[in-house]
């Protein structure tokens, strides 16, 4: 159930604003295919500081027919001259790595969920036992796997790349009138990779704002500057691919990230989340020791009691030790309490 502050909560960790950003690595066809390899992913996800692994569960038979007339050609992406069922034939994740998978990210210490893209994968993970589900872009519009989705009751993630906002507020509203209060919505971009000026990151507020739910991002740009820029906008939740190396071929290799890069951009999350604070005011106190630098009156030529204070006795100079400038004005034309050296902060009771 959605907690009192608007966030989720995935094996315990709530998520939203307020709370710590939940670092997801995605898998994605990374693996090559090669079971060793998925290991080594998940130990570098862990490595580098996420906090969650996403798989995506389905079959080429499950996504689409083999079939290579003009509607099923890929044209004008990463994967041109491809049809879908090749496409999917090679990036898809074997159902049976599944529980074996889990049981690594368990050992790792990391979340283990998946993208399921069709009723028969919801159920296989149902038995797995994940703790929540991620819905991809392009699957937003189908609301009947919304629906099953939802009526598993565990919180749903959501990109929103493409779709408008009806699309959005009909998904949302069918995700909870199935059952499901727990719900994200990523601003997305789907294209592979995204240009940073598509990624239009103003969006994460005005989703928030609308839909009353934590919203993330879900990047496919090449570096790690967008998903900072997002934490800076508020978003809870960075999604980026993760890969060994961009050097071995596969399907997502462009537009993921390789170990040493996801690292640095976790850890600039963390320092931008910690530079966000609160709203202050007034200095805080790793500024105390640099209060001298500030401006006050001082006593710059020694001056005997009864003595008027003159600007060439009395000025505004740094340090900060003295009545702040604003009381300049009021103490000249009047006298010395006592003998006042040259380098004595002024205060009240050395003023008469």
């Amino acid at each position: 159930m959605k907690d009192a502050d608007g966030s989720i909560t995935i094996n315990g960790r709530r998520i939203g604003p307020g709370h710590p950003v939940y670092i997801v690595a995605e898998m994605s066809a990374n693996h090559a295919r090669d079971f060793d390899q998925a290991v080594r992913i998940m130990e570098a996800a862990r490595e580098a500081g996420a906090d969650a692994v996403k798989l995506q569960t389905y079959t080429p038979d499950t996504l689409t027919i083999d079939c290579d007339n003009e509607y099923f050609q890929i044209r004008g992406t990463l994967w041109d001259k491809q049809t879908l069922y090749a496409l999917y034939g090679q990036a898809y994740t074997p159902w049976e790595w599944h529980p074996r998978l889990k049981e690594v990210a368990g050992h790792l210490g990391l979340h283990f969920f998946s993208t399921p893209f069709d009723e028969t994968a919801v159920d296989f993970l149902e038995d797995l036992g994940v703790p929540a589900y991620k819905v991809a872009s392009f699957e937003l519009v189908d609301l009947p796997l919304l629906q099953r989705i939802a009526r598993t009751q565990k919180p749903v993630i959501l990109s929103t790349g493409m779709a408008t906002l009806g699309e959005i507020e009909e998904a949302v509203d069918t995700i909870r009138q199935a059952g499901g209060e727990e719900i994200i919505l990523l601003k997305c971009t789907s294209a592979y990779p995204a240009p940073p000026e598509a990624m239009h990151l103003r969006t994460i507020p005005h989703l928030q704002q609308a839909f009353q739910v934590p919203v993330g991002l879900s990047d496919h740009t090449t570096g790690i500057a967008v998903p900072v820029a997002a934490v800076t906008l508020g978003a809870c939740l960075i999604e980026k691919h993760l890969t060994l190396s961009r050097q071995r071929p596969g399907p997502d290799s462009a537009f993921s990230l390789e170990p040493h890069e996801f690292k640095a951009m976790v850890e600039a999350v963390r320092v931008a989340e910690k530079a966000l604070g609160t709203v202050c005011y007034g200095g805080s106190p790793s500024e105390s020791s640099t209060r001298l630098f500030r401006r006050s009156l001082f006593v710059v030529q020694d001056v005997r009691e009864g003595e008027e204070f003159t600007r060439e006795n009395v000025r505004s100079i740094r340090p900060g030790h003295g009545l702040p400038p604003r009381y300049l004005p009021v103490v000249l034309g009047r006298h010395a309490a006592q003998d006042i050296p040259r380098g004595t902060p002024l205060r009240w009771e050395l003023i008469r």
